[in-house]
């Protein structure tokens, strides 16, 4: 068979490529509430999902709804499945924006709206991936599926329902984060830890509230406390030296005897706590310094004795590394304490694939009783992790080297991405090393060339894996 040039055939269909691009992202498919069972997701969401499905009935595809929580298009026959996983849903578009957040606009050799790079025009991608395949004709031994998920960006719903219903593809990818290949993906836990309040405990200093963080996986960049006094205190020049000693911003004023103190860190994913700095903790750290009253204490005394300048866990005695994955980590993202419920922690962890989640769980539990503290809840979505001799790596990586000339590097990650859905599934671009990551940002755009460059990818990819 005559060598096939991937790259041509994507520039042979570039206009309509771009054009569909632009229609699918000026649909605004954002997470709404809706009463209406066809649509679990929302009126914009059901659109962009019809859109897809559409499109490739009118192709020659075979197209399956699944409930309007997800839907597939298809091609090919075999046994085997290759499963190719997107999603049509993005999140909100926010404010400050120079260009309409809907309209495709395409300027500078590059095409602007929200869902560009996030997961819209990689989805474009991967289909107009398939379509070149389906267009040539080529012999396939296996059935190529896009599982098209509709609510990646908030808690998976989809793809829960999707595989509860549809079968498993033997291998496939998500075009939903980095080139080269993302092959591993730690564990990600939230647990949630409670302090039991104590009745009428004393102190020179009375914490009255704290209060640091939104969201379990990001760094707290801000801190807030209040604090009393039960005598003269030198607070004032005390903090400003804890300030200036740790180069760090922040303020304290006093309102009717009441002292307010706020601290800044910087924020930064909760995947890489260490990037960041963590404004609860910065300031749980001063706290640790003043003559607190029993429950406060006790509370202060949790966060430094096992999480105050420990991203690794080691003071907890969570230190967990393996080569796969690297280090557990742990951020702290949630902090909060007042005098009637007490003390509140919420703790985003990242633990490496040798690593187990009951080990962690009881580590915590047993750490946490000397300070009344118990895990009120937990989540956990389990590692990932495909070999690196199976046939999907090894054939990703030809493909990827043969398309930019460039050493296919396996990426193992701290988040977790779309591709630990399949049971033998990997990360595959779109974004290319070096590119700028705009997903979730104003004016989020995807460059024009990486578009097509990735089309073609995709094309010759699909090809290898089910030829």
């Amino acid at each position: 068979m005559t060598a096939i040039n991937w790259q041509e055939e994507v520039k042979k269909r570039e206009a309509e490529i771009l054009a569909e691009t632009q229609r699918f992202l000026q649909i605004k498919s954002v997470l709404t509430s809706t009463e209406k069972q066809e649509e679990p997701f929302g009126p914009g969401i059901a659109q962009a999902l019809d859109f897809l499905l559409n499109k490739g009935k009118n192709d020659g595809f075979s197209v399956k709804n699944v409930d309007g929580y997800a839907g597939h298009i298809e091609a090919g026959e075999g046994k085997e499945l290759l499963g190719i996983l997107c999603h049509v849903d993005v999140v909100p578009e926010g404010d400050g924006w120079s260009v309409d957040p809907y309209g495709g606009e395409i300027k500078d050799g590059k095409i602007f709206a929200r869902g560009a790079i996030d997961d819209k025009g990689p989805t474009m991608a991967a289909y107009y991936a398939m379509k070149i395949v389906k267009d040539l004709g080529l012999p396939l031994s296996k059935r190529v599926r896009m599982i098209i998920g509709t609510d990646e960006e908030s808690d998976w719903r989809c793809v829960d329902h999707y595989f509860n219903h549809e079968e498993m593809p033997t291998m496939g990818f998500a075009p939903d984060a980095d080139f080269p290949i993302i092959f591993a993906e730690k564990g990600i836990t939230d647990v949630e830890i409670r302090q039991q309040p104590i009745e009428g405990t004393k102190g020179r200093v009375q914490l009255t509230s704290f209060v640091s963080g939104r969201r379990y996986n990001m760094v707290p960049d801000l801190a807030t406390a209040v604090l009393e006094f039960h005598s003269e205190t030198d607070i004032k020049n005390k903090y400003d030296q804890f300030l200036k000693e740790q180069s760090l911003k922040g303020s304290i004023t006093e309102k009717s005897g009441a002292y307010t103190l706020t601290l800044e860190g910087v924020s930064a994913h909760g995947s890489v706590p260490d990037k960041g700095k963590n404004a609860g903790l910065m300031l749980l750290r001063f706290l640790h310094t003043l003559e607190l009253d029993e429950q406060a204490n006790q509370f202060v005394g949790y966060a430094n004795a096992y999480l105050v300048q420990d991203a690794l866990g080691e003071k907890m005695g969570l230190n967990r590394k393996d080569e796969v994955t690297g280090d557990l980590t742990i951020n702290v993202g949630i902090m909060s304490y007042n005098q009637e419920e007490a003390g509140h922690f919420g703790l985003n962890i990242r633990y490496p694939v040798s690593a187990h989640i009951d080990d962690i769980i009881d580590t915590i539990k047993e750490k946490s009783e000397s300070y009344q503290m118990t895990i009120k809840h937990f989540t956990d979505s389990k590692p990932h992790h495909v070999d690196q001799k199976h046939e999907l790596i090894q054939t990703l990586q030809k493909v990827y080297q043969e398309q930019t000339n460039e050493e296919p590097t396996l990426i193992s990650i701290g988040g977790g991405t779309y591709a630990r859905a399949l049971e033998a599934g990997v990360a595959f671009g779109p974004l290319f090393p070096g590119r700028e990551e705009v997903a979730h940002e104003k004016d989020e755009y995807m460059v024009i060339e990486d578009l097509l460059r990735a089309t073609a990818i995709y094309a010759q990819a699909i090809y290898e894996l089910a030829k």
